[in-house]
């Protein structure tokens, strides 16, 4: 029997757990509720400034105007800190808050955590405007695969 290295995502129609954290680029801390009536993109990835996180975060940079246009925001997160989220998306230019989630809080309500319990398993969550996860898939899925997900609901 294989063991596995890694919990599942949150199951889709689940109630998203809520989030109140500091982040980059923008003033005071970003809930969950701050996107009420809006899709989001919510991306878990391990590090800043690591080759597969940015070519990940800057993809939805780049894909931002699609993305506005099926009413959707995007967020990311990870543990790092509040100073390197604000030079990671400064030096990539990201129209989108990096969640400062220190003592992995988020993560771990969000089944982002490798079994280690330390490090971040790449997670992405589409959940729609009224708080419910309507997508999950660990990895790195395409923008237009979120974007056709979005497109179902």
């Amino acid at each position: 029997m294989a063991t596995t290295t890694q919990y599942e995502p949150l199951a889709l129609g689940t109630k998203a757990p809520s989030f109140d954290l500091p982040a980059s680029s923008v003033e005071g801390n970003v809930k969950l509720s701050d996107y009420a009536g809006r899709n989001l993109i919510l991306v878990f990835y391990p590090r800043d400034k690591t080759p597969g996180c940015t070519r990940q975060l800057c993809a939805l940079r780049n894909d931002k105007d699609l993305f506005e246009g099926l009413n959707t925001a995007i967020i990311a997160s990870n543990f790092g800190s509040l100073a390197s989220h604000q030079s990671f998306t400064e030096d990539q230019n990201y129209p989108f808050p990096i969640l400062v989630d220190a003592d992995r809080t988020m993560a771990k309500a969000y089944n982002a955590l490798k079994e280690n319990g330390t490090s971040i398993q790449r997670t992405v969550y589409i959940i729609d405007g009224k708080g419910v996860i309507r997508y999950a898939k660990q990895g790195m899925p395409t923008d237009e695969q979120l974007a056709e997900a979005i497109k179902q609901f």
